[in-house]
């Protein structure tokens, strides 16, 4: 299997506030990348100094900020403009986005600046970027600049495999959220351990081998916020005996 730089999305551990929790938490599932979510435990609107201190907190740890997100983009050029600064700073080559159907232009144009790509997360049957049709329009409006952080487990509630999403979206492939789902007989989803749900996790991997895939890779476990170490560090094991770790 190719080189992947598998990562955590730290919104798995969004009841732990600090930095300093945050590190020791990925210390422990033994990975080196994250994706820092907006308003969490580097906010991306504080000032320079204090994400660069935090940015080197991070480094000290062995640990690299791979990407952010997801972070939404409306017609507020100055809270954009925000977003794409902490981008900058920290070395991102994509966020995680959600954009208001009216601010795409605006977001591609400030993609285009930044030289940051944008890459929209699907997040299930009832978001406005949800399913293929939903995405193949967008990307038909817009430039490369604009692709896809491919959610696996929301695209499984969309109604659509993950493997073949990643297939149809192979060059506007710039992220990918590792996520498994089971859903309840009323439809209702659940997180489990990668593999365990919906998720063909060989066959992704491989899909991912064959684009050639380097973009951001972040599991994103989504339950038991107040302890999903455990969960994590399976969703960890199971993801390096597919890549042969």
């Amino acid at each position: 299997m190719a080189e992947f730089k598998l990562g955590i999305q730290s919104w798995t551990f969004r009841n732990f506030k600090t930095l300093d929790e945050l590190i020791g938490l990925l210390n422990k599932t033994g990975v080196s990348y994250v994706e820092l979510y907006p308003g969490g435990q580097l906010p991306h609107e504080n000032g320079k100094d204090v994400i660069l201190a935090g940015l080197d907190k991070l480094k000290k740890a062995g640990i690299t900020v791979e990407s952010f997100g997801v972070c939404g983009f409306s017609k507020d050029e100055n809270m954009n403009r925000k977003a794409f600064e902490f981008a900058k700073i920290a070395g991102i080559k994509a966020i995680s986005a959600d954009i208001d159907p009216e601010a795409i232009s605006l977001a591609e144009n400030l993609s285009q600046e930044y030289n940051i790509k944008l890459a929209i997360h699907n997040h299930g049957r009832n978001h406005r970027y949800g399913k293929i049709e939903q995405l193949k329009d967008i990307f038909e409006k817009t430039g490369a600049n604009i692709g896809l952080c491919l959610d696996t487990a929301w695209m499984l509630d969309a109604g659509t495999d993950p493997v073949q999403a990643a297939r149809m979206f192979g060059e506007r492939l710039y992220g990918v959220h590792l996520k498994d789902f089971i859903f309840a007989a009323d439809g209702k989803p659940q997180d489990v351990v990668l593999g365990e749900g919906g998720l063909k996790l060989n066959k992704f991997f491989q899909t991912l081998e064959s684009l050639d895939f380097d973009g951001y890779l972040s599991i994103e476990y989504e339950g038991e916020p107040e302890n999903p170490l455990p969960k994590v560090i399976e969703c960890v094991k199971r993801v390096r005996q597919v890549l042969g770790k």
